[in-house]
């Protein structure tokens, strides 16, 4: 009982999000009519796109806040100066990120705008993307890898010293904030392409707003009123949250090149109601449903994968070690790299 209740403290929002899994396919096969059309243009109703696009931004606010919280942690008293220039750089990266919106936007025009093979294409690399990003065997140098060379990249500005020293300090610190920001700005500009061809700048807009609103509050209570959140628990939530948007997103593409001639349909007897197909992207074709499948068990295969390697692994041999009898050698070592959780 005890092994059950630590799994569920532990695991809880992977729990949550196989229930969610779970109820989806009970409802798929339970369903008498309603299935979703495959050949239609648009899916996904009004309020799943903004939710989606919403769930997008607040996800990579919550980073880009974690990311400068770390950085100016220690800038405090007569060091906290050197906030000015990365807050500024903060926001010259915002700016460049919406700039960077209006060009994707524009260059996607050039290439065809609305054809099903562009949005084929920006739906593809949005979902390659974002599998990169769901893989938690890349989480420790995507992630906390990220952390530590702002961190390392501060260090190394503030080690500067004379008058030169001090104005290229400076300019570092508004390169570093901009770098930040802009880093996860480019992120969610390319994960809404494919959404805003679909269904259009407005709706996607609106998602867009949400999201900025909830990672304003998220940063005015980190940063003014000083406040400690609790970051874990609110990555993990978002993340797997994330992981759904990640299914309708493939769901989403594999449609689109289906549309585009990139790939063949093969309908199946398998009534799915509309609900389903509008806020998911669950459509009853084979390519779709073994896609979506796929990326799930890629997504909670490295989850578990990585855990067994950074956790379990260590403990197994650790408990090995120290039952092993004396005198029978010596164990290899664990590095600390391994060990890290």
């Amino acid at each position: 009982m005890t092994t059950i209740h630590h799994s569920v403290r532990r695991h809880w929002p992977l729990y949550l999000g196989g229930l969610l899994v779970a109820l989806l396919a009970w409802s798929a096969f339970e369903a008498h009519g309603g299935t979703p059309e495959p050949g239609a243009g648009e899916h996904l109703s009004h309020g799943a796109v903004v939710l989606d696009s919403a769930l997008l931004v607040f996800r990579e606010g919550l980073e880009t806040i974690l990311v400068l919280a770390a950085v100016t942690a220690s800038m405090v008293g007569a060091a906290q100066v050197y906030r000015r220039p990365i807050a500024l750089g903060a926001a010259t990266g915002f700016l460049a990120s919406v700039a960077t919106w209006f060009l994707a936007a524009w260059v996607l025009g050039q290439l065809g705008g609305g054809g099903l093979a562009v949005q084929a294409a920006t739906g593809l690399l949005a979902v390659i993307v974002l599998l990169v990003v769901m893989n938690w065997f890349f989480h420790k140098v995507y992630w906390t890898g990220w952390i530590q060379n702002r961190n390392r990249h501060k260090r190394e500005i503030l080690s500067r010293s004379g008058v030169d020293g001090r104005r290229a300090a400076m300019w570092g610190l508004i390169l570093l904030g901009l770098t930040s920001v802009y880093r996860e700005g480019f992120e969610v500009v390319l994960f809404l392409q494919n959404l805003r061809l679909t269904y259009g700048a407005g709706t996607v807009l609106e998602g867009v707003a949400l999201g900025l609103t909830l990672t304003g509050a998220v940063g005015v209570i980190t940063f003014l009123a000083h406040k400690h959140m609790p970051y874990k628990r609110m990555l993990v939530l978002t993340g797997v949250m994330l992981g759904i948007v990640l299914i309708v997103m493939v769901g989403e593409s594999v449609q689109e090149m289906q549309l585009a001639g990139w790939l063949p349909e093969t309908t199946v007897a398998l009534s799915i109601p509309g609900w389903v197909g509008l806020w998911f992207a669950v459509f009853p074709t084979v390519e779709g449903l073994v896609a979506q499948v796929l990326a799930a068990a890629l997504v909670l295969g490295s989850y578990f994968g990585a855990e067994y390697w950074r956790i379990k692994r260590p403990r197994k041999q650790m408990a090995a070690q120290a039952a092993a009898p004396r005198g029978a050698g010596p164990q290899p070592s664990i590095s600390a790299e391994t060990t890290a959780s």
